[in-house]
């Protein structure tokens, strides 16, 4: 029992530790031995410093959060040439539009990773999450279907979020 305390101490949010880890040897270039000394003690000390204003790491489900990570990752690259497509064709053809999406849930993390998976994709940004109406406001830079887009960022984005999280539907929600 003694030995988990001990852990907890040091690396009171091991995930957090780890990605400090990684991302120093990916930022240095290098496996040498000084630099993976360095990585390892960013790892304890920068994930012991930010520990008091992470208050809770919610549960998730790691196989859909995976699935949407390369869903997400995919719809960058494709949106990235759509866009580009767009912007150096003929303006006349682009139909920026604003929308509302609204929410399932008012599960925050849900919410906010929906809203940064919006702004990240090219071609959308949203504007901000209204908690009180339910919804999230989205620019988009063309769109002749408002409601398509809806129901895809609903599909692709928000449906497997409610499922990482394990979050169910509020009640009086919008689908």
């Amino acid at each position: 029992m003694q030995k988990r305390a001990l852990l907890d101490h040091w690396f009171p949010h091991p995930f957090v530790s780890f990605l400090i880890f990684v991302t120093w040897l990916m930022l240095s270039h290098s496996l040498d031995i000084a630099d993976i000394f360095t990585a390892l003690l960013l790892g304890i000390l920068i994930a012991r410093l930010v520990s008091p204003f992470i208050t809770r790491t919610p549960r998730i489900h790691w196989l859909p959060a995976i699935k949407l990570f390369f869903v997400v990752l995919w719809d960058i690259v494709i949106s990235n040439f759509r866009v580009a497509k767009m912007v150096l064709g003929p303006m006349d053809q682009l139909h920026p539009k604003w929308y509302r999406v609204p929410l399932e849930t008012e599960h925050e993390q849900v919410n906010t990773l929906l809203a940064m998976i919006i702004t990240t994709t090219p071609g959308t940004v949203s504007a901000g999450i209204d908690q009180e109406r339910g919804d999230i406001l989205v620019h988009a830079l063309s769109t002749d279907h408002a409601d398509l887009d809806i129901q895809d960022i609903k599909q692709r984005y928000e449906m497997p979020l409610l499922e990482i999280f394990d979050v169910k539907i509020t009640e009086g929600a919008t689908q």
